[in-house]
């Protein structure tokens, strides 16, 4: 199985992509204002590649749920400058994260190589063009709603039959009338994105169904708010849930963990990895 982003290539089987989060943000629901400067930016998403990270996922603007909409020309101010000095510095892929066509062609002009869009769900297909154009990877996310609204009152009849019919639906509309290539196309069931605590827990259980479509996988569940739901844990004490996510994943067929604590990510991965080549795991 092959992923490809405009100049990348990777081919599966192959260990986990670990996908470091670097949110340009002054609202991010994890580390707000903590990397909001170019400089600072830059700065931690060079340290996440020297602790592991093959993919950088670059965000403007937070998607977390009832976050305030950025303007266009703001996100392109926050986003830009840093993907250019990364693209400077670094030989691994960056990745925007974003809802906006405009911001995507930014950014692909600038040096990424993937659009993470969140907002999968659209009708539009003006971001599906960018991404055919600069034949960018493009990762599929299922949301149920926008970020402003996603969490009001999410419902399904059954989650993991619904997110399996969005992805077929939209590799079909991908692959038949964009000009997209499957090689360039990962899906990502949207944990958080318009889901209850039961949806999240019936995603990740259900994980290996979204194998059948040949396409990586992404999951992204680093401290996500469902954690706390069920355990307890406030934010800066989710990391041991989000690591007993991320191996179950590589378990159940995930290619790619996107999280903000890299290292521990990294090391938590190859230690199942390892496992899983040495027989089946109870």
């Amino acid at each position: 199985m092959l992923f490809r982003a405009r100049q990348f290539e990777f081919r599966f089987p192959r260990p986990a992509l670990v996908m470091g989060i670097v949110n340009v943000t002054p609202d991010s629901f994890s580390d707000g204002g903590k990397f909001f400067s170019t400089d600072a930016a830059v700065a931690h998403a060079l340290e996440l590649v020297a602790q592991g990270a093959e993919i950088l996922d670059l965000g403007g603007e937070s998607t977390r749920p009832g976050a305030v909409p950025v303007g266009e020309i703001e996100e392109l101010n926050r986003v830009i400058p840093v993907i250019e000095k990364l693209a400077a510095q670094t030989k691994v892929a960056l990745s925007i994260d974003t809802l906006k066509p405009a911001v995507a062609r930014a950014a692909l002009a600038a040096g990424a190589s993937i659009v993470n869009d969140v907002g999968a769900n659209r009708e539009d297909d003006a971001m599906w063009q960018v991404v055919s154009e600069f034949r960018a990877g493009y990762i599929c996310m299922h949301a149920q709603g926008p970020p402003q609204t996603m969490q009001k009152n999410p419902a399904y009849a059954d989650v993991v039959r619904e997110v399996g019919e969005f992805f077929s639906e939209r590799l079909l509309t991908l692959l038949n009338e964009t000009g997209i290539a499957a090689e360039q196309v990962v899906l990502d069931p949207g944990i958080g994105f318009g889901k209850t605590l039961a949806h999240n827990l019936q995603l990740l259980a259900g994980l290996r169904s979204f194998t059948k479509w040949r396409r990586p996988l992404l999951l992204g569940v680093s401290r996500k708010s469902f954690i706390e739901k069920l355990t307890g844990a406030r934010l800066n004490e989710r990391l041991p849930a989000s690591l007993a996510c991320a191996t179950l994943a590589v378990g159940s067929g995930v290619q790619i963990i996107r999280t903000h604590d890299v290292a521990e990510t990294v090391q938590a991965v190859r230690m199942a990895e390892a496992i899983l080549q040495h027989g089946n795991v109870d």
